[in-house]
């Protein structure tokens, strides 16, 4: 027989839950929620009651895109998100001096755009500060990596190395690399990087797992590849994964996760489930490898297009035939367009197959031309959004795609259209704390207020029940039931204030004191 526990004297507001103060968990269930007399009556088995004094409970959050190991890797990787080009330089001359000679140094998180004047760094740079080590550093975007010449030479990168299909490398004036690979050339030099095994990554994610607990985050949604699905495999079966995780593959390799099965092998109730196969349309903003209808402001550039809508449609009838869903990063109004047009036609092959639709997803949005949204609604695509982008980027978006950023970041309109908008933070290239997420949602604006009281483009803010809602709800098909009901995992945070109460100023200083992921206190303050 198991314990139940009765969380009693909760704030659970109004719109959330009617007229309830009191929550009986049983097997990792909500038993029962209502009143506290009515709660405890209501207990078939003891129970063990915890006082909650008035503090204000929520569903338990999910981000719908992050990367679980990655961002575990983050923690002891060097942090390049500087506002400075030497800041950057002096953090990895920094870490070089406590490095051993020969071993790898890496980083994340370096933005040219941010720099005055923006510029890319060079290899000569980083060999001035750390030649006896091969230096890998990701962009904040994740589409660009920078390296010193050691790390080339590694890698077997020199002036006669041809630029792979949808990558560039970056060249000077005399065709010698410059130390900056852009998309698919990043795969020449990461394939390289030391290799974590099964039980290595297994700890990474361990690591992050309690992190994300200490942020609210009862479930994630995880794009890092085949060695996190194995680590995870090997967590769910010693029983120590305790977040619920969808886990997403790459549809490179499609011909693997079907020949592999691993649809079955990652369905691992209660804590893993298989999730969607990603593919990608187009690069970032930041490297201007978003695919574009027209040119970047000031440039004849229009980004890159990676998959064309009848590929997307392939891919997508084969991977359905598996029962996998789509997942497509697309970022320039030109790539979101070329992917709906490939559901277009992958929605005929479902109908041709006598499929059910699956629940598709875009990846990002980060602008979309307003005559593709009812098209995104009718085809029943979901839009899988990091709100921290818009207020990360504006800057850059504005400098790359003027006036056309009325429709960029644009989760109002999204809703407003009746698209399914979820949330989520794209971790480690921003923070996985949801509530800066909700922050940015509801105000629009970075935590030091810029660009002004109103927000950027404020007519594209979300109320804060529309934010909490994206971080909660439960996605199609996914398995992850979220909002407060009876019948429901017990996933939930308590926190000190009530954030329907607060300034949404303040929505960002928000730390829960306590998460429960089914029934169970995995994280208290």
């Amino acid at each position: 027989m198991s314990r139940a526990f009765l969380f009693a004297n909760a704030n659970i507001p109004s719109s959330l839950s009617r007229q309830s103060n009191s929550l009986l968990v049983q097997e990792g269930q909500i038993r029962f929620l209502g009143g506290l007399d009515q709660a405890r009556q209501s207990a078939s088995n003891p129970f063990t009651e915890i006082d909650l004094a008035g503090k204000t409970v929520l569903p338990g959050l999910c981000d719908f895109h992050l990367h679980l190991a990655n961002t575990a890797e983050k923690f002891d990787a060097v942090d390049c998100e500087t506002d400075s080009l030497e800041e950057c330089l002096k953090r990895v001359a920094n870490k070089a001096k406590n490095t051993l000679p020969g071993e790898w140094i890496i980083g994340y998180g370096w933005n040219h755009n941010a720099w005055q004047p923006p510029k890319y760094g060079t290899a000569a740079q980083l060999d001035a500060i750390s030649a006896q080590h091969p230096v890998f550093l990701h962009a904040k975007s994740l589409h660009a990596v920078w390296l010193n010449t050691k790390a080339m030479r590694i890698a077997g990168i020199d002036r006669n190395t041809t630029d792979p299909e949808g990558g560039v490398i970056q060249r000077n004036a005399s065709g010698e690399p410059t130390g900056i690979l852009l998309e698919n050339a990043a795969f020449l030099a990461s394939d390289y990087l030391p290799q974590p095994g099964v039980e290595q990554t297994a700890q990474k994610i361990l690591k992050a797992q309690a992190f994300f607990h200490s942020l609210g985050l009862t479930a994630v949604h995880d794009f890092d590849r085949f060695e996190s699905a194995e680590a995870l495999l090997l967590l769910a079966d010693r029983g120590q994964l305790k977040i619920r995780v969808s886990k997403n593959l790459p549809s490179e390799e499609v011909d693997r996760v079907i020949t592999e099965n691993w649809r079955e092998r990652l369905t691992r109730p209660p804590f893993l489930q298989p999730g969607w196969l990603k593919a990608f349309a187009d690069g970032a903003l930041g490297p201007q490898s978003a695919a574009m209808l027209e040119p970047y402001e000031g440039s004849q550039n229009s980004g890159m297009l990676l998959l064309s809508a009848d590929a997307l449609a392939d891919l997508g009838i084969k991977a359905a035939l598996a029962g996998w869903p789509l997942s497509v990063h697309a970022i320039g109004d030109r790539a979101v367009r070329e992917v709906l047009d490939g559901f277009s036609l992958l929605r005929q092959k479902e109908r041709d197959a006598h499929l059910q639709p699956l629940p598709h997803r875009i990846e990002h949005v980060q602008i979309i031309h307003p005559s593709d949204m009812k098209r995104m609604r009718d085809l029943k695509v979901i839009a899988s959004v990091q709100p921290i982008h818009a207020t990360s980027d504006f800057l850059t978006a504005d400098h790359y795609w003027g006036m056309r950023c009325e429709s960029a970041y644009a989760y109002q309109s999204l809703l407003s259209q009746g698209i399914d908008v979820r949330f989520g933070s794209d971790a480690p290239v921003e923070s996985a704390d949801p509530f800066l997420g909700i922050h940015a949602a509801v105000t629009r604006q970075r935590l030091d207020g810029q660009p002004g009281p109103q927000g950027w483009y404020p007519e594209q803010r979300v109320s804060l029940q529309q934010a909490i809602k994206a971080y909660s709800q439960p996605l199609p098909g996914d398995g992850k039931a979220a909002l407060l009901g009876i019948g429901m995992p017990a996933d939930f945070i308590v926190l000190d204030q009530d954030p329907f109460q607060m300034h949404p100023d303040n929505l960002a200083d928000l730390k829960p004191c306590m998460t429960v992921v089914a029934g169970e206190v995995v994280f208290s303050r």
